[in-house]
């Protein structure tokens, strides 16, 4: 089959959100088609498109994220876009996305997976053991706030959000002691020494898919998959098999305390999870090795698990 290549009069639409990271995930994967492919930068155009969860974070900057919608939010008006034709693909941040895409839709290239660990910003601190007793720390995410409540009980815990650029600012205000940020994010925006630390795995599991880039096209689009092809990362994808469905048995969405890591280890697949009660009382972990192969049916697997020792309130706060 002869390749189709985009040129600077028919350029690849690249559909993304408009805020730094996004817009330095979505240059990333033009650099990365450019190199494979050989073409000019005039044979891509970024198309930012302002999305729902985009619009009502910033009428609702102190409202937590399950009170503003669920992950579709950021993402609805760019798989729009991507199903009428507006844009070719979408970049997306793997640990925003569903589980499912819509109809028409297909997720499967991904960029070579970024830094999987929590960093900790601190002005104050150099890490979580550090932190005065009674500190006030922020962050949007419901999984790191749950998971340091059930380290730090005695740490007053808030609703952080915004950009990097503007946590930063709260931060040097005094608005909070701490926050936490990803480190895959600091390091595509060059930003690394942010961190006064970078949390291991073992003290705090990243968020599924956390660090990985998604590019999702139109399920018919030969000619865009032949294009991505050349960028996937097997691996990543190998590892995001077995952590997404570990989420999708757990039916995870933005309100769900849920953390998830796979890692390639030779020729098997080592998957760790764990779900926490939001007030951080409750944790509880496992884990899967197996073939990589098996990297769905071992994450449908310890969902399965987890959810079978829980509690039969555990789930109740969701309802």
């Amino acid at each position: 089959m002869t390749r189709i290549l985009p040129t600077p009069d028919r350029p690849l639409r690249i559909g993304t959100r408009g805020s730094p990271l996004a817009l330095a995930q979505a240059h990333e994967t033009r650099d990365r088609l450019m190199a494979a492919h050989g073409l000019p930068e005039a044979a891509f155009e970024v198309v930012v498109i302002h999305t729902s969860g985009d619009n009502r974070a910033m009428i609702a900057a102190d409202r937590a994220l399950k009170e503003i919608g669920n992950k579709g939010l950021f993402t609805k008006e760019i798989e729009e876009a991507l199903t009428a034709g507006r844009i070719d693909i979408a970049v997306h941040s793997m640990k925003d996305m569903p589980t499912a895409q819509p109809a028409g839709l297909v997720l499967d290239c991904y960029l070579p997976r970024e830094d999987v660990r929590d960093a900790f910003v601190s002005p104050i601190a150099a890490g979580i053991a550090d932190l005065p007793q009674g500190a006030v720390v922020g962050s949007s995410s419901l999984r790191r706030r749950a998971q340091l409540a059930a380290r730090r009980p005695d740490l007053q815990l808030v609703e952080f959000r915004g950009n990097v650029q503007t946590r930063m600012r709260k931060l040097a205000d005094g608005v909070v002691a701490a926050t936490f940020l990803a480190m895959a994010g600091l390091n595509r925006l060059g930003m690394a020494e942010v961190a006064r630390a970078a949390i291991a795995p073992e003290e705090m599991l990243p968020a599924v898919a956390q660090g990985a880039i998604g590019i999702e096209r139109r399920t018919a689009d030969a000619a865009t998959a032949d294009l991505l092809e050349a960028i996937h990362d097997g691996p990543t994808g190998q590892r995001l098999v077995a952590e997404r469905a570990f989420l999708a048995a757990l039916d995870g969405s933005c309100e769900t305390p849920i953390a998830g890591l796979a890692e390639l280890e030779g020729g098997a697949l080592w998957l760790r999870g764990e779900i926490v009660r939001p007030d951080g009382s409750q944790v509880l972990a496992g884990e899967r090795r197996g073939p990589v192969g098996d990297g769905a049916a071992l994450g449908t697997d310890l969902a399965r698990e987890l959810r079978g020792r829980a509690p039969k309130d555990f789930f109740d706060w969701r309802s």
